[in-house]
């Protein structure tokens, strides 16, 4: 790949140059929208290099909050395809950088372009002076699981038609971050263990297991929902100690709502 990515969106750019390198690829100092389009690009393909990213701590720790982007990130960490390191400085520019070329992001707005340069010299030297950065740079902690354990666990340890709400749930979001733009993660565990009347025991117990939030962060979350009117417990006798409870729906426009449309549905009800 020797010519410049001119009036290309951002997909396209990623992905030719992810095509084009055989390796490794250091990605440095991402936007957030650049970063969020290099997980999914990277997680929709069926192979890719590895991936080095070096990436502004803030722009990383916003667009990890975001649990669609953060868990098919785990997946890819997990799968040896993706490493996340912090820039002590955040000025830098955004590139490319392989053994073989070296591609500016340059972004004007309603366009973006990759210029490219495969000059021997300065590409090596700009792979050398990065791969210095990065073996320098400080490891990002990702906290998030990948998805593939998420639902992976979720069908076999609360029942497949929880995992295939979940999923369906999760599909029709944009984002997934319970900041008014979407649902978090446990609100979204919380509501399809309610419409498969799940005990909020098994729910937050596995939530706590796989890593999502603790089994506190889960409570808070159950009173704050049924204080709302979106879900309703009754309380379940069990053999030795209180009984525990199980999740329902509150309200009926939560019951008749099929699962890709639950989200959607809870938002207006939170709203």
């Amino acid at each position: 790949m020797d010519s410049n990515l001119l009036d290309e969106n951002e997909e396209d750019i990623l992905e030719t140059v992810l095509e084009a390198v055989d390796d490794e690829l250091i990605v440095v100092n991402p936007s957030a929208t650049t970063l969020e389009e290099l997980i999914d690009v990277a997680t929709a393909a069926g192979s890719v290099p590895e991936i080095r990213l070096l990436g502004d701590e803030g722009v990383l720790k916003s667009v990890m909050g975001d649990f669609l982007v953060a868990s098919n990130a785990a997946d890819l960490i997990s799968d040896g395809r993706l490493a996340l390191r912090t820039l002590a400085d955040g000025s830098e520019n955004s590139l490319l950088v392989t053994p073989d070329l070296v591609v500016a992001l340059i972004d004007v707005g309603d366009a973006m372009a990759g210029l490219t340069s495969t000059d021997e010299a300065f590409v090596e030297a700009a792979y050398d002076a990065y791969s210095t950065r990065w073996d320098d740079a400080e490891e990002f902690g990702l906290r998030t699981p990948p998805l593939s354990a998420v639902k992976t666990t979720l069908s076999e340890e609360i029942g497949e038609a929880v995992e295939t709400d979940f999923t369906s749930v999760l599909g029709s979001l944009q984002t997934a971050r319970g900041d008014g733009d979407g649902l978090d993660e446990v609100t979204i565990s919380l509501l399809v263990a309610a419409k498969n009347e799940v005990l909020l025991y098994d729910i937050s117990k596995w939530g706590e297991d796989v890593g999502i939030a603790s089994k506190a962060t889960f409570s808070r979350t159950k009173t704050r929902l049924e204080d709302m009117g979106l879900i309703d417990t009754e309380k379940v006798p069990i053999d030795v100690g209180r009984p525990r409870l199980r999740l329902k729906f509150g309200d009926d426009r939560l019951r008749e709502a099929d699962a890709d449309q639950l989200a959607s549905v809870a938002q207006t009800l939170l709203n």
